[in-house]
């Protein structure tokens, strides 16, 4: 956990506990670029404190969760497209360098063994993604695509928590999206369809999210507490497929359905 949030009628106020990554830096210079060129979208930066802290409106509707049904899907899509068209040149980049070097560490301690986990590490490390560190396709990177940050008021949908958000990828933003554990059981074909990615690259960074996923929820990881049993083998799994069945999730084609 990175922050504590306090709510004061309108207005909250974010709290952080840990700044590795910059992320009090990374979310005022998003908000206020964002709710300069998209008001209704994000929530509006009031003010921040060296503590540090920082105050902003908040917004109506309830986080997402999963499965995301087809208005809700489409909604999320107008949101992200509209996130999209603001020029993201003047935020701090995302380090892929840095992610896939954590989650090439990572399944490096989960590659011995014979269980699906083990299998799943080495199969990934066997077939490590490409170069993603490219930007192919700048974005306004959310960072964190947790269905959570994504609130929905029965027709349209905004969008909180920009402490991991930069100058990013198109396509490995939405690779991020469809891969993110909150979105099991939603069925993403529509949502990519709509946004048409590069299949191959798409491809491999949902390979990178999922095996960075497996590095959090696999045993000793630091997420492994927070899910019930079996969820790590799941997640193994999921990572075999994609790594041994080739570019997936394109338009006509299986693949973008989270189990």
């Amino acid at each position: 956990m990175t922050h504590t949030i306090s709510v004061s009628g309108p207005v909250v106020t974010k709290h952080y506990t840990s700044w590795s990554r910059n992320e009090p830096d990374r979310e005022w210079s998003a908000l206020t670029l964002l709710s300069e060129a998209t008001p209704n979208l994000v929530p509006h930066p009031l003010s921040r404190t060296p503590a540090p802290s920082l105050t902003m409106t908040t917004l109506p509707g309830h986080p997402l969760s999963a499965p995301v049904h087809l208005p809700q899907l489409t909604a999320l899509g107008d949101a992200i497209e509209t996130l999209w068209s603001v020029p993201s040149d003047t935020l701090q980049r995302i380090d892929l360098a840095a992610l896939l070097d954590r989650t090439r560490t990572g399944l490096m301690t989960l590659q011995d063994g014979e269980d699906v986990i083990a299998r799943a590490a080495s199969a990934w490390l066997n077939n490590e993604p490409p170069d993603l560190t490219a930007v192919d396709e700048p974005v306004v990177a959310h960072g964190d695509p947790n269905l959570a940050n994504y609130l929905w008021d029965g027709t349209v949908v905004r969008i909180v928590d920009f402490e991991d958000a930069g100058h990013g990828d198109r396509s490995v933003e939405l690779a991020n999206l469809v891969e993110h554990l909150s979105g099991r059981g939603t069925d993403w074909t529509p949502l990519v369809r709509r946004f048409a990615p590069d299949p191959d690259r798409f491809h491999a960074a949902r390979c990178l999210w999922a095996g960075f996923w497996l590095t959090l929820i696999a045993p000793g990881g630091p997420s492994a507490h927070r899910n019930p049993p079996g969820t790590a083998e799941a997640q193994a799994g999921r990572v075999l497929r994609l790594v041994v069945g080739g570019p997936r999730g394109v338009p006509g084609q299986p693949g973008c359905r989270s189990e």
